[in-house]
């Protein structure tokens, strides 16, 4: 057993003073102010029947609220389950019952989705009746690294979802790693606008309590909120999606960049050249990564420095994690993980017991140790005999002109048993000029051997593709294969 202070706590008794929530409009909460909120709110939580390891859902968009109900339930011993406000009632109403849920604690914008669970006996906590003056309960004010904290769930693009454990072990190495990697200064704000219930949001907020650093909280993306914090509010981190970093390089001048802004944390795969080499040339510092639920966020890292050298490499294990491909050198196998973030597990399910965990990800090291992803291990396309990766055709075809995103899968093919299809968003997309551009970058038996225009990709709640969506829009006929 391994305890240490409340992160909260500590930061209260060391900096009570100090922002630990700025907000655009220039106000801001101080760590003391928001220990008191958040034990408040355990008060409340406690009275409404919440005890130590239950299990209780937060279903909200990024609000203070939120913040004040994930250490309200820390403080009493609770496990939250961060459910996507973007799921419908069958999805929700599967992860709560899958996840033993006893209370959900949600926004005024959730109460239709609320009321039409039908998920068991599951108490409706919305956060208006966590306000007022309630006895304070004995207050958890030590944290054992090895107890559960917090549960998401997967985004289950092949099957069902399943609630990944972390402890709170997982999340203090996952900040603490991040921090040995890109550096810690006094005066760091992190920008968080990724949805805190994403494992990318979640571990920015974990960040700002174990480091005592400021985070300024943003209800959602806005990229000229975003330059505005950067230039005039002292903003010097941000996290993000490359959907986001082309928004902010459109919006972005020079001259908008102080040198105290030092890192924009990309995540979400591999960023095109051309945005990268956008990016640099109006001093933004992009850091691309690798990581997922299973490992509490990141666990590889790529500096700006190395962007365009290794274009699309999501670089190297952090300080405390180790890298692996089940393949001999320099061939293309899948990622195994280790590390003290890596999650022991998911709820009522095994995990294989060993050293290493397999991600399911395919990649391959480079001459230097540089990771570079391939795909997922199920979406590999066998064809002719030769393994092809759709993230690597992917990864080509966004660079088309005119393309807006990309998609790759397989298809059945008599002579080849499956060819790759592509399917494309975006304008005056021409076939002639996918190939050709195919055949300067890609093998050809990886080339597609059909290309569809689509109006949008099927995307889950998580926004990632459903794959297998693609090919039953083939068979109702609702995208254009185009000549």
């Amino acid at each position: 057993m391994t305890t240490m202070p409340h992160w909260l706590s500590k930061q209260a008794f060391l900096q009570p003073e100090y922002p630990a929530v700025d907000f655009p409009d220039g106000s801001c909460i101080t760590f003391a102010e928001l220990e008191e909120r958040c034990k408040r709110k355990a008060a409340a939580l406690s009275f409404h029947g919440v005890k130590e390891k239950d299990h209780i859902a937060i279903l909200s968009s990024n609000r203070v609220a939120f913040i004040e109900s994930v250490f309200a339930l820390s403080y009493l011993g609770a496990r939250a389950v961060l459910l996507n406000t973007r799921l419908t009632i069958r999805e929700l109403d599967y992860q709560i019952h899958d996840g033993d849920v006893k209370a959900i604690i949600y926004e005024a914008a959730q109460e239709e989705k609320v009321e039409a669970l039908t998920a068991g006996d599951v108490s409706p906590l919305p956060f208006h009746t966590l306000t007022g003056d309630y006895t304070m309960p004995e207050m958890k004010e030590r944290i054992d690294l090895e107890d559960v904290f917090t549960l998401m769930y997967t985004s289950g693009t092949t099957g069902a979802p399943k609630a990944v454990l972390h402890t709170y072990g997982n999340h203090w190495h996952s900040a603490v790693s991040s921090a040995l990697n890109l550096g810690m200064e006094r005066r760091d704000k992190w920008i968080l606008n990724l949805p805190m219930f994403h494992v990318s949001g979640f571990s920015t907020l974990m960040k700002g309590v174990i480091y005592g650093m400021t985070i300024e909280h943003h209800a959602r993306f806005d990229a000229q909120e975003v330059v505005e914090s950067i230039k005039h509010r002292g903003a010097t981190m941000v996290s993000g999606v490359s959907v986001m970093l082309e928004e902010l390089v459109e919006v972005f001048d020079r001259d908008d960049i102080p040198g105290s802004f030092r890192c924009f944390l990309l995540g979400g795969g591999p960023a095109t050249e051309k945005l990268l080499n956008r990016a640099a040339s109006l001093g933004i510092p992009v850091f691309q990564t690798y990581g997922m639920t299973e490992t509490t966020s990141q666990i590889a890292t790529l500096a700006p420095a190395d962007a365009t050298r290794k274009l699309g490499s999501a670089g190297k294990a952090l300080a405390t994690a180790s890298l692996h491909i089940n393949a001999a050198e320099g061939e293309i196998g899948e990622i195994l993980v280790a590390g003290p973030m890596v999650s022991g597990g998911y709820y009522k399910r095994d995990r294989e017991e060993g050293l290493l965990f397999a991600t399911g990800d395919m990649g391959y090291f480079d001459g230097e140790g540089f990771l570079y992803l391939s795909g997922r291990k199920k979406e590999m396309i066998i064809s002719g005999g030769e393994n092809i990766y759709p993230a690597e055709i992917e990864n080509v075809l966004v660079q088309v002109p005119g393309v807006s995103g990309a998609a790759v899968t397989g298809m059945k093919d008599e002579k080849w048993g499956e060819v790759p299809a592509a399917f494309l968003t975006g304008k005056d997309i021409k076939r002639d000029e996918i190939l050709q551009y195919c055949e300067r970058h890609l093998a050809r038996y990886k080339h597609p051997a059909y290309v569809y225009r689509v109006a949008e990709l099927p995307r889950n709640a998580s926004n990632k593709v459903l794959k297998y969506k693609l090919t039953e829009m083939v068979k109702a006929g609702e995208c254009d294969e185009i000549e």
